[in-house]
């Protein structure tokens, strides 16, 4: 299950202690647009005229920003915040950025490469394990604006990873919330839900107080489901499990296709 209580703040949101509420400011975010946030130790990060180190500086970007990510490329390898990469992110006319400094939730490329389209990256079938970059966290906001170490994070982070959506708590101008809320909010935007599971899908369940959310890892060929999850079997930490369809307790009857 997920409680995704957090109090409107401007920039970095405070989280309250208050628990059942459902509130979170939104973040603006291109229907169809990568996103990242520039992670650095403190200094601003440099933005480069091509991409590579040998290119002219023509700006930074300070810590914390947000950026639109509009196609990435191959250039030099950069040490960063997240290990060595030779990618960079284009984010203007001009304007490239080394991806080793930003957090795009995922390990693998998010946007088209520049000077042509990428094809859409194949859905792992099989369970893919606890690669939650918030394991063991279980206070704070993540960067998509769920409470880290509930359903709700755990799905948003597979749904970026995996199907490389730029999903946020405010995903197509609405309000996600609680797990027991997402099923509206996708129809609302215009998100395919299904009574039938897929691989890749995020499964979703009204009951309880709050709902659930799941990642469906695998569909076997009786019926039932292999989904991996955080926040079910035991509290605020992965586990594994197969279900059936369904409204009861533990069961998914409504299965969302980012």
């Amino acid at each position: 299950m997920g409680i995704n209580t957090i109090a409107s703040k401007p920039v970095r949101l405070a989280v309250a202690s208050v628990v059942g509420l459902g509130t979170v400011a939104g973040i603006a975010v291109a229907a169809d647009a990568a996103t990242g946030t520039i992670k650095t130790s403190g200094a601003s990060l440099s933005v480069r005229k091509g991409p590579g180190t040998s290119y002219a500086k023509v700006g930074t970007v300070a810590k914390g920003t947000k950026v639109n990510i509009i196609c990435q490329t191959t250039g030099s390898s950069v040490k960063g915040t997240y290990g060595t990469s030779n990618t960079w992110d284009k984010i203007g006319t001009g304007r490239f950025v080394s991806d080793a400094y930003v957090y795009t939730g995922s390990d693998g490329r998010v946007a088209p490469s520049c000077g042509g389209s990428t094809p859409a990256p194949s859905t792992p079938s099989g369970v893919i394990g606890n690669n939650y970059p918030y394991s063991g966290q279980t206070s704070g906001v993540d960067p998509w604006n769920f409470y880290k170490g509930q359903c709700t994070s755990f799905a948003a982070w597979r749904a970026r990873s995996v199907k490389h959506v730029g999903f946020t708590n405010s995903y197509k101008g609405q309000h996600w919330g609680n797990a027991n809320h997402w099923d509206d909010a996708a129809r609302a935007a215009g998100v395919t839900t299904s009574s039938v599971p897929h691989v890749g899908d995020i499964a979703q369940s009204d009951a309880g107080s709050f709902g659930h959310v799941a990642y469906v890892a695998k569909v076997n060929s009786n019926g039932t489901f292999v989904v991996e999850e955080y926040n079910w079997t035991h509290p605020e930490h992965y586990g594994t499990r197969t279900v059936s369809r369904g409204s009861a307790h533990g069961q998914f009857d409504t299965f969302i296709r980012f």
